[in-house]
């Protein structure tokens, strides 16, 4: 992997790779965390947005270009950040990469098409809500943090988005989407890399990035319940713990705990729930952590009678780590590994690791990160299990 900088501060990651494709993603340092609340999903709404035409092209024109070629073209928005990508035929990267630039740089931010991608983010916020497999998240997320800005849904509020200003959206682009403010990620095989992103990129001005404020949020002291009635023939739960960001240590401890509870169908926790006693169908542990959060979690959906013993299993598994063996470590840890180089392959997945631990950090850590799961003892797990997975879980239900 190599990285540049250009002049005006964009940074620019480069993976070459024998391959017929090539991805390319401009990853924004901005997020529905940096939002005030009367622009509540302001960097959701945007991103919709800059599909919406440019200058020089229509809506149209910028997804057939990409499409024609058997390309594709997307991008999705976190708490966090904005990214944009392209996957094209390694003869094709010229285009993507003009592309990818033109809705960068030249969004038009058309108001009749404000208004109506404004309908269709409300539809998307009523469709999410409306699916509680989604809405456990939000519900969750929204319990867990007191003070934490994740607490906040990513799509932001329906008053907000009814209210969002033609012009409080070209401030927020004009804020954020600086060059200083951008990281180029690119995986595949490319010519002149360089000299072709200062000729696409190279006329951006740089901005003062915003500081953002540090958030304190607070320890959790007491367990929290949190039940939303719902007309549902099935219970969906989620029961978690507030963790640490992903550049702590400890977050490596995490991720190889959540691969012993659930990986697949297999693991502690589906073994127990799933597997033995059919309580649930879906039925899984993750941990989440980012540049400034974290969290460690477990979901489930069953009948509304086996809520507590599916809850009363997951804590009995945590309980029970103290008896966890080498074989069953190694093999929570094999299959961290072998999910990460499965998931390489996909140069477009590969493009958004890099681009992800660039605005964590350094793009470096990404091929550090099988080396500290590799480094994850027993001890490991019973330290950060004592620190994080005690008895003051949250909890939420949406159930009848």
């Amino acid at each position: 992997m190599r990285k540049f900088k250009l002049k005006n501060g964009l940074t620019v990651l480069w993976e070459p790779r024998r391959s017929d494709s090539v991805a390319i993603e401009v990853c924004v340092g901005t997020g529905s965390n940096n939002e005030s609340r009367n622009i509540a999903g302001m960097s959701h709404f945007l991103e919709h947005m800059v599909f919406e035409g440019t200058k020089t092209r229509s809506a149209k024109e910028i997804s057939e270009t990409i499409e024609n070629v058997g390309g594709e073209i997307n991008a999705a928005t976190s708490n966090e950040r904005t990214y944009y990508y392209v996957k094209v035929p390694r003869g094709k990267f010229d285009l993507g990469l003009k592309i990818l630039a033109d809705i960068m740089k030249n969004p038009k931010f058309d108001s009749q098409s404000l208004e109506k991608e404004r309908k269709v983010i409300l539809e998307e916020i009523k469709m999410v809500n409306d699916q509680p497999l989604f809405y456990q998240w939000i519900l969750f997320e929204k319990s867990i943090f007191k003070k934490h800005p994740t607490r906040n849904p990513v799509y932001g509020r329906v008053d907000s988005v009814r209210s969002i200003t033609h012009k409080q959206m070209v401030d927020y682009y004009r804020k954020w989407y600086t060059p200083n403010n951008m990281i180029v990620s690119v995986v595949g095989n490319v010519n002149w890399l360089s000299r072709k992103m200062n000729a696409i990129f190279g006329d951006l001005e740089p901005g003062k990035i915003p500081v953002t404020k540090k958030v304190d949020e607070p320890k959790e002291t007491r367990q929290r319940v949190r039940k939303e009635r719902r007309k549902v023939k099935q219970a969906y739960i989620v029961v978690g713990y507030k963790t640490v960001p992903r550049r702590h240590k400890d977050s490596f401890v995490l991720d190889v705990t959540s691969a012993i509870f659930s990986k697949g169908l297999s693991g502690r926790v589906n073994e127990e729930i799933r597997v033995k006693r059919g309580l649930a169908y879906s039925v899984g542990t993750t941990h989440e952590c980012k540049k400034t959060y974290g969290f460690f979690a477990t979901y489930f959906n069953c009948d509304k009678k086996n809520i507590e013993l599916c809850k009363s299993i997951i804590l009995d598994e945590i309980r029970k780590l103290d008896n966890i063996d080498k074989k069953e470590l190694n093999e929570a840890k094999d299959h961290i590994v072998g999910k990460i180089l499965v998931d390489n392959e996909d140069s477009q997945r590969r493009a958004n690791e890099l681009a992800f631990w660039e605005f964590i950090k350094d793009a470096k850590l990404a091929d550090e990160y099988i080396r500290n799961v590799r480094e994850v003892t027993k001890d490991d797990i019973l330290r950060v299990r004592d620190r994080f997975l005690h008895k003051n879980y949250t909890m939420v239900v949406i159930g009848s």
